[in-house]
């Protein structure tokens, strides 16, 4: 919020900063809810008591006027049940094949909960290669949409059976954070095995505070990642608070929670002193921009002088090839790179207008070299404005 400056700790939980929350979640119309498998799953496979409470919760707010979307994981740990598999650890063939035997599983559970209900599911699986592609990423929004608008509740998955490495999402939290901003929703909502985000270790340090309200992810936030307690893990979080920063980026909420609470959505939006809730960023990328740098996935980089650093960051400029001085990895002609500053700091993302091999020949030089070098000029920008956004 404008004017605010930000305590990303607070004593009083019924204080300032979590009536923060309540315009925020006043005017949440579009709603992402993320479940992970630590939540969704026990001993004995899918929990479905938290499965139907989960259902009930999201029946709040479709009741409540608001449109509801699902991104649950859980389908290889009810296939891993199914098939008896144990708690060994699975090859990457014996991982697709039980997301193949739990997703249906998982899908039937959901749709007799909701069903009974009055809702209808819809099943959405997707790889990341699906939203790389402009072309895919548009016409499954357009899908979502109509889903939306026909009153059902899209639940979301990675489509485990067919990804490989760099398909991949790497884990559900970013495919959340994807889905939130390519269907433009106001607030994503994850819930996990623990309360939220602490100041300390709530196991071993008694003096550690929930964090009711996050004004910026920055560094600091980050490194609380470890803060937690439960099977959670460093790593989990960090990718819970990186989603958050994502959907911050465009516009939009974020809160992290106990999806073992019964009833915590409705907690969340009845004020109550839930979780952590993360504030939008004031000013928000635009959404092809937003598809640019934090879908893509980096081809390679190119490293920038000063001048070109202050350019982009400072005057709005285009990258001219006289700016760069290394380039890193191979890339073709409109794959994404980053830009790295001299002290190896990643400053910006963008399309490139010339593949890695041409850039290689023309980076240090004018632009009005580049025909005599090349033999042919494309466009004077290595990275046009328009294809390109600041990071830092």
């Amino acid at each position: 919020m404008k004017g605010t400056t930000m305590r990303n700790v607070n004593d009083d939980l019924s204080g300032r900063d979590l009536q923060l929350r309540h315009p925020y979640l006043e005017r949440a119309r579009r709603v992402v809810v993320k479940v992970g498998s630590a939540v969704l799953t026990s001993q004995a496979g899918l929990a479905r008591e938290v499965m139907e409470s989960l259902a009930g919760d999201l029946h709040f707010l479709r009741q409540s006027g608001r449109e509801v979307i699902l991104v649950s994981s859980g389908a290889v740990a009810a296939g891993r049940k199914k098939m008896a598999l144990g708690d060994r650890a699975l090859t990457l063939k014996e991982k697709q094949a039980a997301a193949a035997l739990g997703q249906s599983s998982l899908m039937r559970v959901y749709e007799d909960l909701f069903e009974g209900l009055g809702l209808h599911v819809a099943q959405v699986l997707l790889t990341h290669n699906d939203l790389s592609q402009r072309d895919r990423y548009l016409n499954i929004r357009n899908t979502m949409f109509t889903l939306l608008q026909w009153g059902a509740v899209p639940i979301i998955n990675e489509n485990d059976t067919v990804s490989v490495k760099e398909l991949r999402f790497g884990d559900n939290d970013t495919l959340a954070a994807l889905v939130t901003n390519m269907i433009e929703a106001d607030l994503l909502v994850c819930l996990t095995d623990v309360e939220g985000l602490y100041t300390a270790n709530p196991c071993t340090d008694p003096a550690a505070r929930l964090l009711t309200t996050v004004g910026q992810v920055d560094e600091g936030v980050e490194g609380m990642a470890g803060n937690v307690c439960g099977k959670l893990g460093t790593g989990g979080m960090r990718s819970k608070i990186m989603a958050a920063g994502t959907v911050a980026a465009r516009g939009g909420c974020s809160f992290i929670g106990s999806g073992r609470q019964p009833g915590v959505i409705r907690k969340l939006f009845a004020g109550e002193p839930v979780g952590t809730f993360f504030l939008p960023r004031e000013e928000k990328i635009h959404s092809r921009k937003h598809w640019i740098a934090y879908t893509l996935r980096p081809k390679g980089q190119l490293v920038l002088d000063r001048g070109a650093c202050r350019a982009l960051l400072e005057g709005g400029k285009s990258l001219l090839p006289s700016g760069i001085l290394e380039v890193r990895g191979r890339f073709g002609i409109g794959d994404q790179v980053h830009c790295l500053d001299e002290r190896e700091q990643v400053i910006a993302a963008g399309l490139v207008n010339y593949p890695s091999a041409d850039i290689e020949r023309i980076h240090g030089a004018h632009s009005s070299r580049i025909e005599e070098i090349l033999g042919h000029k494309d466009s004077d920008e290595v990275i046009h404005r328009d294809n390109l956004v600041i990071l830092k």
